[in-house]
Protein backbone atom coordinates (compact mmCIF):
# COMPACT_ATOMS: atom_id res chain seq x y z
CA UNK A 1 0.00 0.00 0.00
CA UNK A 2 1.05 3.33 -0.91
CA UNK A 3 1.91 6.16 1.82
CA UNK A 4 -1.39 7.94 0.41
CA UNK A 5 -3.46 4.99 0.87
CA UNK A 6 -2.30 4.94 4.43
CA UNK A 7 -2.92 8.01 5.22
CA UNK A 8 -6.37 7.81 3.71
CA UNK A 9 -7.29 5.03 5.67
CA UNK A 10 -5.51 6.71 9.27
CA UNK A 11 -7.14 9.94 8.48
CA UNK A 12 -10.59 9.04 6.87
CA UNK A 13 -11.86 7.15 9.98
CA UNK A 14 -11.55 10.60 12.56
CA UNK A 15 -12.89 13.43 9.73
CA UNK A 16 -15.87 11.11 9.52
CA UNK A 17 -16.59 10.47 12.73
CA UNK A 18 -15.92 14.24 13.69
CA UNK A 19 -17.97 15.16 10.46
CA UNK A 20 -20.98 13.06 11.03
CA UNK A 21 -20.63 14.02 14.71
CA UNK A 22 -20.79 17.86 14.12
CA UNK A 23 -23.37 17.64 11.82
CA UNK A 24 -25.31 15.77 13.74
CA UNK A 25 -25.34 17.82 16.71
CA UNK A 26 -26.41 21.10 14.51
CA UNK A 27 -29.87 19.02 13.42
CA UNK A 28 -32.66 20.15 15.42
CA UNK A 29 -33.74 18.14 18.21
CA UNK A 30 -37.06 17.85 16.97
CA UNK A 31 -35.80 15.55 14.43
CA UNK A 32 -35.34 13.03 16.29
CA UNK A 33 -38.51 13.86 18.31
CA UNK A 34 -39.79 10.67 17.37
CA UNK A 35 -38.38 7.14 16.99
CA UNK A 36 -37.40 6.41 13.14
CA UNK A 37 -37.70 3.00 11.29
CA UNK A 38 -34.10 2.96 12.23
CA UNK A 39 -34.56 3.71 15.82
CA UNK A 40 -38.08 2.17 16.59
CA UNK A 41 -37.92 -0.58 19.31
CA UNK A 42 -38.33 -4.51 17.97
CA UNK A 43 -39.61 -7.29 19.41
CA UNK A 44 -36.88 -9.24 19.20
CA UNK A 45 -35.21 -6.72 21.88
CA UNK A 46 -37.61 -8.21 24.48
CA UNK A 47 -37.87 -4.11 25.73
CA UNK A 48 -33.75 -4.44 26.03
CA UNK A 49 -33.36 -7.27 28.03
CA UNK A 50 -31.97 -8.83 24.94
CA UNK A 51 -29.08 -6.18 25.25
CA UNK A 52 -28.51 -7.05 29.20
CA UNK A 53 -29.03 -10.98 28.89
CA UNK A 54 -27.06 -11.19 25.52
CA UNK A 55 -24.05 -8.77 25.61
CA UNK A 56 -23.92 -8.21 29.21
CA UNK A 57 -24.04 -4.62 27.77
CA UNK A 58 -24.26 -3.08 31.97
CA UNK A 59 -20.75 -4.50 32.32
CA UNK A 60 -18.81 -2.71 29.37
CA UNK A 61 -21.14 0.22 28.42
CA UNK A 62 -19.61 2.60 30.58
CA UNK A 63 -16.20 2.39 29.11
CA UNK A 64 -17.65 3.64 25.75
CA UNK A 65 -16.73 7.57 25.08
CA UNK A 66 -19.07 9.95 24.98
CA UNK A 67 -17.78 12.46 21.96
CA UNK A 68 -21.00 14.66 22.34
CA UNK A 69 -20.11 16.56 25.35
CA UNK A 70 -16.56 17.69 22.98
CA UNK A 71 -17.87 19.26 20.47
CA UNK A 72 -20.90 21.11 22.07
CA UNK A 73 -23.60 18.09 23.11
CA UNK A 74 -25.09 16.58 26.20
CA UNK A 75 -23.65 14.06 27.78
CA UNK A 76 -25.69 10.63 27.70
CA UNK A 77 -23.37 9.06 30.37
CA UNK A 78 -25.57 9.75 33.45
CA UNK A 79 -29.08 10.23 34.10
CA UNK A 80 -28.67 13.78 36.42
CA UNK A 81 -32.55 13.49 37.40
CA UNK A 82 -35.38 11.61 36.62
CA UNK A 83 -37.46 14.79 35.43
CA UNK A 84 -39.50 14.36 32.44
CA UNK A 85 -38.02 16.98 30.06
CA UNK A 86 -34.35 15.53 31.30
CA UNK A 87 -36.19 12.04 29.91
CA UNK A 88 -37.04 12.80 26.98
CA UNK A 89 -33.82 15.19 26.19
CA UNK A 90 -31.69 12.32 26.86
CA UNK A 91 -34.58 9.97 24.55
CA UNK A 92 -33.47 12.15 21.35
CA UNK A 93 -29.75 12.24 22.13
CA UNK A 94 -29.77 8.69 22.09
CA UNK A 95 -31.48 9.06 18.70
CA UNK A 96 -28.75 11.38 17.76
CA UNK A 97 -26.36 9.17 18.74
CA UNK A 98 -27.40 5.95 17.13
CA UNK A 99 -28.33 7.41 13.57
CA UNK A 100 -24.81 9.01 13.38
CA UNK A 101 -23.56 5.60 14.02
CA UNK A 102 -25.10 3.88 11.60
CA UNK A 103 -24.14 6.95 9.20
CA UNK A 104 -20.41 6.50 10.13
CA UNK A 105 -20.69 2.70 9.67
CA UNK A 106 -22.44 3.60 6.44
CA UNK A 107 -19.29 4.69 4.81
CA UNK A 108 -17.44 1.81 5.42
CA UNK A 109 -17.58 0.91 1.69
CA UNK A 110 -15.72 4.05 0.72
CA UNK A 111 -13.01 2.53 1.84
CA UNK A 112 -13.22 -0.21 -0.20
CA UNK A 113 -12.39 1.80 -3.40
CA UNK A 114 -8.67 2.59 -2.87
CA UNK A 115 -8.07 -0.13 -0.05
CA UNK A 116 -6.91 -4.03 -1.07
CA UNK A 117 -8.73 -6.98 0.22
CA UNK A 118 -6.80 -7.38 3.48
CA UNK A 119 -7.16 -4.47 4.08
CA UNK A 120 -11.24 -3.93 3.55
CA UNK A 121 -11.14 -6.76 6.16
CA UNK A 122 -9.00 -4.53 8.91
CA UNK A 123 -11.27 -1.57 8.13
CA UNK A 124 -14.32 -3.74 8.35
CA UNK A 125 -13.48 -4.74 11.79
CA UNK A 126 -12.42 -1.27 12.93
CA UNK A 127 -16.12 0.19 11.61
CA UNK A 128 -17.63 -2.83 13.03
CA UNK A 129 -15.89 -2.85 16.35
CA UNK A 130 -16.05 1.64 16.39
CA UNK A 131 -19.34 1.88 15.90
CA UNK A 132 -21.86 -1.27 16.62
CA UNK A 133 -21.16 -1.06 20.73
CA UNK A 134 -22.34 2.42 20.21
CA UNK A 135 -25.86 1.87 18.67
CA UNK A 136 -26.03 -1.31 21.44
CA UNK A 137 -25.77 1.21 24.21
CA UNK A 138 -27.86 3.84 22.82
CA UNK A 139 -30.50 1.28 22.42
CA UNK A 140 -30.22 0.26 25.50
CA UNK A 141 -30.02 3.26 27.01
CA UNK A 142 -33.48 3.96 25.43
CA UNK A 143 -35.18 1.04 26.63
CA UNK A 144 -34.10 1.71 29.74
CA UNK A 145 -35.35 5.22 29.76
CA UNK A 146 -38.46 4.37 28.18
CA UNK A 147 -38.68 2.41 31.40
CA UNK A 148 -37.93 5.33 34.35
CA UNK A 149 -40.17 7.21 32.42
CA UNK A 150 -43.21 4.71 32.75
CA UNK A 151 -42.11 4.03 36.55
CA UNK A 152 -42.12 8.21 37.02
CA UNK A 153 -45.70 8.72 35.43
CA UNK A 154 -47.37 6.06 37.57
CA UNK A 155 -45.38 7.55 40.59
CA UNK A 156 -47.21 10.81 39.90
CA UNK A 157 -50.29 9.31 39.45
CA UNK A 158 -50.37 8.06 43.08
CA UNK A 159 -48.88 11.36 44.46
Amino acid sequence: MTALVWAANALGWPVIHMTISFTALRIPSQTFARDTWVTAPRAWERDGNMYRNWFFIRRWKCLLPDGAPWLGGLTKKKLLNRNPDCISQLLIETRRAEIAHWLMLACLPFFFLWNPPWARWVMTIYALAANLPCILAQRYNRFLLRRIARAGRRIAVYL
